[in-house]
C-alpha cells in the first residue's frame, strides 16, 4: 500500500540463507522497495537499517500463540528485545514518528466490550506477555526520550497470504483441500475480524495523525462473530457441506483461552476519521478467492496442525 502511494519503502525480511523474501518474492511492487534481509533481535544491524528514514512501521514478530507455549524463549528475544533495539535505532537516527504494533492479545478474555485502550491488559499466554512488554518498551522511550512512537493495537486481521496458523486459513485451505471434516480446536471464542486493508489502512491513518504520539489506539471494525459462525459462514461462502471435527491439539492450554474479543475504535476514529471498510463477507470472499487459486493453496498444508 506504501509502495502504491509512491513512497519510498524499505522492507526488512527475516535473514535466511535461501534468499528467500516471503510473500514478497510474489509481489509486483517487491521492485519498488529497497528490501534488505535482517534480523531486529541484532542491534547493530537495526542502527542500519533507520539510516535515511523518517517513518517506521514496527511489524517484525512471532505471532504464533500455540508455538509460544513451546519456545517463550524466543519470544522475548524477539518481540520484547527486538522492539527495544528498533527504539533504540530509531532514537539514534531521529526518526520522526515510529507505530509500533501491538496485538489485541494484550486484553485477553473481555472484562467488559467493547474493548477500549484503557482495558487491563491480561497475560494469558506467553506471546501476549511478550508484547504487553514489547508495548510498555515502546511507551517508555516515549515518555522518557521523547521518541514520538504510537502503539497500534490491531485485532484479528485476516486475508490473502496470511498464515496457516490463523483460524481462517486454516478453514477455508482445509475445504479447499476436499476435506469434508474440519478440524479446530475451541469455537466459542469471539473475534474482531479486520480484513487487511482496512488494517493497512489504520496504520497509515496513524502515521498522518498528529496527536498520535505517545497514544495507543486500536483498529478493529467494532464487530464481533464467533469462531464457530465464521466457519459457518466460510462454508456457505464456498458452497460446502463441511462438518465441524473437533481437535483437541488445537484447544489452547485452561486458562489461556481468550473467549472475547470487541474493538471500541473510537478513540482512532476520532483522532483520525477511520472507520472499517470491508466487511466480513465481502473480506472472506476475497480471501476464499485467493486462497482457491491452485497456486496459492499449495503453498499450504492443509493435512496437518500448523503451529
Amino acid at each position: 500500500m506504501l509502495a502504491a502511494r509512491g513512497r519510498r519503502v524499505r522492507a526488512l525480511v527475516q535473514y535466511n540463507s535461501f534468499n528467500s523474501w516471503g510473500w514478497l518474492d510474489r509481489s509486483p511492487r517487491a521492485k519498488d522497495m529497497d528490501v534488505v534481509a535482517g534480523d531486529v533481535r541484532d542491534p547493530h544491524f537495526c542502527r542500519q537499517l533507520m539510516r535515511d528514514v523518517d517513518t517506521v512501521f514496527h511489524l517484525a514478530a512471532l505471532i504464533a500463540i500455540p508455538y509460544s507455549y513451546v519456545a517463550p524463549d524466543s519470544y522475548i528475544d524477539t518481540n520484547v528485545k527486538g522492539t527495544l533495539n528498533i527504539c533504540q535505532a530509531a532514537l539514534d537516527a531521529g526518526v520522526k514518528r515510529v507505530i509500533h504494533t501491538s496485538t489485541s492479545e494484550v486484553y485477553g478474555t473481555a472484562q467488559y466490550v467493547p474493548i477500549d485502550e484503557k482495558h487491563p491488559l491480561q497475560p494469558q499466554s506467553p506471546y501476549s506477555a511478550s508484547k504487553i512488554g514489547a508495548d510498555q518498551i515502546a511507551l517508555s522511550f516515549h515518555h522518557a526520550f521523547g521518541l514520538p512512537v504510537t502503539v497500534a493495537r490491531p485485532f484479528n486481521t485476516y486475508g490473502p497470504r496470511q498464515s496457516a496458523r490463523a483460524v481462517i486459513p486454516t478453514i477455508i485451505s482445509q475445504i479447499a483441500a476436499g476435506r469434508r471434516s474440519i478440524s479446530l480446536g475451541d469455537t466459542t471464542p469471539t473475534r474482531d475480524f479486520n480484513y487487511v486493508e482496512d488494517t493497512c489502512r489504520g496504520f497509515l491513518a496513524i502515521a498522518g495523525a498528529d496527536g498520535a504520539a505517545g497514544e495507543v489506539l486500536n483498529i478493529g471494525s467494532d464487530t464481533e462473530i464467533s469462531i464457530g459462525d465464521t466457519f459457518a459462514l466460510i462454508n456457505e461462502l464456498m458452497g460446502g457441506d463441511a462438518e465441524l471435527a473437533h481437535d483437541a491439539q488445537r484447544v489452547r492450554p485452561a486458562g489461556s483461552e481468550v473467549f472475547r474479543l470487541r474493538c471500541d475504535s473510537r478513540k482512532l476514529r476520532e483522532l483520525t476519521g477511520f472507520q472499517s471498510q470491508v466487511d466480513l463477507r465481502e473480506g472472506l470472499s476475497r480471501t476464499i478467492a485467493w486462497f482457491t487459486e491452485p497456486d496459492n493453496l499449495k503453498a499450504y498444508k492443509a493435512d496437518i496442525y500448523n503451529v
